[in-house]
């Protein structure tokens, strides 16, 4: 019983200071890792509580995907940040401002929490049956019982990427672009002339 009370401390208190340190830091490359030793550390509570696809998910995705997009993006990519964090600045005021509403929200929130009489109903019915496995569950549950709905959600991120690939194409008229075609059916005869160059005389 002391491991797991010992593990969740330790996860949460990290999940606490790496955050603290990806809005803090300096350094944008030290803000990445930061991240990723979030995200590790969230996983890592996801596995005390049972949700082990779910952590999975968490170091796969984020971790193996974003996280190392954002690193190496921020690392390629040769940016002024004593410049963008000079622009920042301007804005500290609202952001104080907008951070104190949202703690006084959260304040509210947890100020009148109550649990439903449904928990404990919802809890045992999230709770995996006896033999089968977190993944296992989660598959009988999105495949089969929720299958359409599964479909659905999928249907609109579909739409939703291609609207914002479709919002964000823009064609600029200053800009050279190949034309395929035009190179495809073009006559070798008139894209070439010969030139009787006199000695002594350029082009």
């Amino acid at each position: 019983m002391i491991v797991p009370v010992v593990a969740f401390w330790m996860f949460a208190i990290l999940v606490i200071m790496a955050g603290l340190m990806t809005v803090i830091a300096r350094n944008p490359v030290h803000s990445v890792l930061w991240l990723i030793l979030a995200f590790l550390s969230s996983s890592g509570l996801f596995v005390l509580v049972g949700a082990e696809f779910v952590a999975m998910l968490l170091i796969i995705v984020y971790v193996g995907a974003v996280a190392v997009l954002f690193l190496f993006v921020v690392m390629m990519l040769d940016v002024d940040f004593a410049a963008l964090k000079a622009e920042m600045s301007k804005y500290l005021p609202i952001a104080l401002l907008i951070g104190v509403v949202i703690l006084m929200q959260l304040g509210i929130a947890f100020g009148v929490w109550q649990a439903s009489d449904l928990a404990p109903d919802n809890i045992a019915a999230a709770t995996p049956a006896a033999g089968i496995s977190n993944t296992e569950a989660i598959g009988l549950l999105v495949y089969e019982r929720y299958f359409l709905l599964f479909q659905l959600a999928g249907l609109i991120l579909l739409v939703a990427m291609i609207g914002a690939i479709v919002l964000t194409l823009r064609h600029r008229g200053d800009v050279k672009r190949q034309n395929v075609v035009a190179q495809m059916m073009r006559d070798p005869k008139k894209s070439m002339s010969m030139q009787d160059v006199k000695p002594g005389q350029g082009l």
